[in-house]
Parts: C-alpha cells; structure tokens; sequence
C-alpha cells in the first residue's frame, strides 16, 4: 500500500479533526469515546510520572505538545500548573482547543517549523511522529523538537519499542528506540528507556530522553 504524501496525510487529520469529537479525532477510531476517554488517561498518567509532580506557580514548567490536536494534553499539563504552548498543522483543532480554552497557547505549525525565543523545560510529542512518514521530514521534525529542550530537560515520544521500521497501513511508519537514539544521541540526548501503554494490545509507547549536553 502506498503511503500518504504529505499534502495528502495535512488533509487527512484536518478532516477528522472535523469530523470527529474531541478524543476520537486524535484518539484511537476503532475505540468509542468511553474507551478513548480510558486511553487517554491512561496515556496522561504514564506522562506525569516522566515529567515529574513539579506545579509552582511562582516557578511554572515551560511545556511543548507537539501535534496537539484538539489540545486534550495541553488543557491537562496546564491543569497541573505548567505553561503549555501547543502546535499542529491542522486549523481546525486549533480552532476547537482555541475555543475549549483551559491555558495553552495554540500556534499553526508543523513539528519541523516550530521555533521558539525560550527553551522548554520538557517537549512531549504524544501519537504524532509515526505519522510522519517521510524519513527526512522524520529526522528534522526530530531534531528540531529535540533543539527546543533547554539542558536537563525531557523529550517524551510516542513510538514503537520494537527496533526497526514497521508500515502500518499508508498512514503510519512505527520507528524503534534504534531509529531514535541514532537521531538524539549525537545532539547529546540520554535515552531513559520505554514506557509501554499497556492498554488493549498497543504495540505504542513513551521513548524518553534527557539532554545532557
């Protein structure tokens, strides 16, 4: 099965972004929204034990989710007192997390375009790079989320924790924690292992890394 081009997979999620409701849109299809409601929790959960407890509100974590859709992360990680700032290519999430409101601050962008004035204490990118199929799209949308964590931070990703590359369908290429850390360890990241979801048979979890250098 050919895979998606890049204008093709823009149009895809912004569709679903329309059509579907807030956890299906950037959830699991196959599940109804009960049960995507239960992953995503499932999913939050497994991130604050990465990110850390910290809510200060004198001193407050900068944050990136990166590929936040509807921002259904971004209004949770603001709700524990960070400062989030979120990206997507797609207008009509933004448009709806926008509205939903919650903190974040939403900005139209890809995960290879976004610059900042200020680096992030953590960049979390939950679901989104495996559908980044062009492997050099790939590596720069990497690495430039990679040079927006400030030193000692975290960059949590989404991926498979099998090594390799695995197509899934024409609109996601699963990547191993091979593929990343040949991507991270060069710009000075330590890898700190995978967190698998552990719901429903997913193959997908959390790759961790700390900038060191």
């Amino acid at each position: 099965m050919e895979l998606l081009s890049a204008a093709e997979t823009t149009a895809y999620w912004d569709d679903r972004h329309r059509r579907e409701g807030d956890l299906r849109s950037g959830g699991d299809v196959s599940f109804d929204e009960a049960t995507n409601e239960m992953f995503y929790v499932r999913r939050l959960g497994i991130l604050l034990d990465l990110l850390g407890q910290h809510s200060d509100p004198v001193a407050p974590r900068y944050l990136l989710d990166a590929g936040c859709g509807k921002g259904w992360f971004s209004r949770a990680l603001a709700r524990f007192g960070h400062r989030v700032d979120g990206i997507d290519a797609s207008p009509s999430a933004l448009a709806e997390g926008r509205t939903l409101g919650g903190g974040p601050r939403y900005h139209e962008s890809t995960l290879a375009d976004w610059h900042s004035p200020w680096p992030y204490d953590a960049v979390v990118s939950i679901d989104v790079l495996f559908h980044v199929l062009d492997e050099e799209q790939w590596q720069a949308s990497l690495r430039n989320l990679a040079a927006l964590v400030r030193l000692g931070g975290r960059l949590v990703v989404s991926d498979q924790g099998e090594p390799g590359r695995r197509v899934y369908g024409n609109y996601q290429v699963g990547r191993g924690p091979d593929r990343y850390r040949s991507v991270l360890s060069p710009a000075g990241f330590r890898a700190d292992g995978w967190h698998p979801y552990r719901f429903r048979g997913s193959p997908i979890g959390f790759h961790a890394f700390t900038r060191t250098g």
